[in-house]
């Protein structure tokens, strides 16, 4: 028989081995002083077993004149009362008869054994049901982020780090071809001893599809961009002027690369929120999100209850640039990976200054100091964000419409717009003196248009648009504003408006 202390001194996997040729089942799931022990009682009462039953047969019968081993251990810890040699008096009958009342006590002993090593494997197998079953259940969903060492985490609380997020090792990001921005539903374990986050055991969906059909997806980069050529109208209630005056000086199409400047109260976060109403109402297929950088808390709150269709994305400004920064990067891999799977997506970003600011700060030096204070290379990540803004041929686009702050008394911010200044293919301006003067929307007609427009309108609206701005070229800023503002006030929509100045002209 093998002594315990050998048992304990093999390897897991011979006792592994051991095990499996004894027929323990679930022998896997125990540790090794436990599968020692278990090895050692299974194998003495295999080995009483085959002792009793040749007792019982006559094979080998002890004889009045042997002793019976003092104890015998069992599985359940249980010992046999020891068995004394016949004294003078005792016939060999008697000692047979103390025999048979031995071996019927062992019979009952390991029957006891059976009871109870049967109830604790049920009561362990009905614990690991519950466990399984608990984990079905507790399934995560979170946007990917994927870190420069190769896994990343699942953000469950938006886009920025919280403590609910969830680990996705390396290996499943390359099984799946998993991209940072993934949309990713699937079932996750706790976190155990020493880890500090829930680990992704089984990934479900990726983007609201089968796993792995990411894998045969194009890449954003190797899309190829065209002009806007289909129109976002953002014109939807009579009394709602300043969409209509957009629709007129500086329409929208799917894929624009657009700018709001404004100097500081002019106006610009009203108007955006009134672009985000239009499109919401308009295309309630359309994605839109709403991302503000560096902004104030009761602003974030506003947008929320403003536009409960769009998703708000907001780092305030009591939150470091670094957040600021990984929001907005996660936020523009997220639009990707939709405008990938053929979505039309718009992002409105309030604003490209306040993010300028924030590379700036959080970038390391290059050495080359622009005027204002500028790092060169802090001016790249925001350029890429405001110029992923693309029309894609055979489905997809991706709009993006930013402010930019303009008249601040700061060198930085004049410094900023300027290189912002050629990258987008529309701009709407708004002016101070008209906002002064309370005139709203306090849009600068002359300034504001957008790049190929006739793409965006039929041949005979955009000559009537062209009309309108040859009468008001004669007025100056807020004549020009209020007469257009007057007229539009007159009639219900923008169409009845061009075909009543039609009709005056002709």
């Amino acid at each position: 028989m093998t002594e315990r202390s050998t048992l304990e001194r093999k390897r897991l996997s011979d006792l592994h081995q051991i095990a499996s040729q004894l027929g323990i089942k679930q022998y896997r799931k125990y540790r090794k002083p436990e599968l020692a022990e278990m090895i050692y009682n299974v194998a003495t009462e295999q080995a009483a077993s085959q002792q009793n039953d040749n007792t019982t047969n006559g094979g080998a019968t002890a004889t009045a004149t042997q002793e019976v081993p003092a104890t015998t251990e069992e599985p359940n810890g249980a010992t046999e009362t020891p068995v004394a040699a016949p004294v003078d008096g005792f016939g060999e009958a008697d000692t047979n008869l103390a025999t048979t009342e031995q071996v019927e006590r062992q019979r009952q002993d390991r029957s006891r054994g059976d009871r109870k090593n049967g109830r604790q494997n049920r009561r362990q197998e009905q614990r690991g049901d519950r466990d399984g079953k608990a984990g079905e259940e507790n399934v995560q969903s979170g946007i990917l982020d994927v870190l420069p060492d190769g896994f990343g985490f699942l953000r469950t609380g938006g886009y920025s780090q919280s403590k609910g997020d969830v680990y996705v090792s390396t290996s499943q990001i390359k099984r799946f071809s998993l991209r940072r921005g993934d949309q990713i539903e699937g079932q996750i374990r706790p976190a155990r001893e020493g880890e500090k986050y829930p680990a992704m055991v089984r990934i479900e969906t990726v983007n609201g599809q089968e796993p792995q059909k990411g894998r045969w997806r194009p890449n954003f980069d190797d899309l190829t961009p065209l002009y806007p050529m289909e129109r976002l109208r953002l014109e939807w209630k009579p009394n709602d002027i300043a969409p209509r005056v957009i629709d007129l000086v500086a329409p929208i199409g799917k894929g624009q690369r657009g700018m709001v400047v404004s100097p500081p109260k002019a106006g610009k976060t009203t108007i955006l929120k009134q672009i985000a109403q239009s499109i919401a109402a308009n295309y309630p297929e359309t994605k839109l999100f709403v991302v503000l950088a560096d902004e104030r808390p009761e602003e974030v709150t506003d947008w929320q209850r403003s536009v409960e269709e769009a998703e708000v994305v907001a780092s305030t400004f009591d939150q470091p640039a670094d957040n600021h920064i990984a929001v907005a990067e996660l936020v523009l891999e997220r639009v990707k990976r939709l405008v990938e799977d053929g979505e039309d997506v718009v992002v409105l970003l309030d604003g490209i200054t306040r993010l300028s600011r924030a590379y700036n700060l959080a970038a390391p030096a290059s050495g080359r100091i622009l005027s204002g204070g500028v790092d060169s290379a802090a001016l790249y990540p925001p350029k890429k964000f405001f110029g992923a803004a693309r029309n894609i041929e055979n489905g997809g686009s991706l709009t993006i419409l930013a402010t930019a702050l303009v008249e601040t008394g700061s060198r930085m911010d004049e410094v900023i717009f300027e290189e912002f200044k050629g990258t987008g293919n529309m701009e709407l301006r708004l002016d101070r003196k008209l906002a002064n003067r309370r005139i709203y929307p306090a849009i600068n007609i002359e300034d504001s248009s957008t790049r190929k427009e006739e793409l965006l309108m039929e041949p005979a609206e955009a000559q009537r648009v062209w009309q309108v701005r040859s009468i008001l070229n004669a007025l100056d800023s807020a004549q020009k504003i209020e007469l257009l503002i007057q007229k539009l006030k007159e009639t219900r929509t923008n169409p009845e408006f061009l075909r009543e100045l039609q009709r005056v002209r002709g």
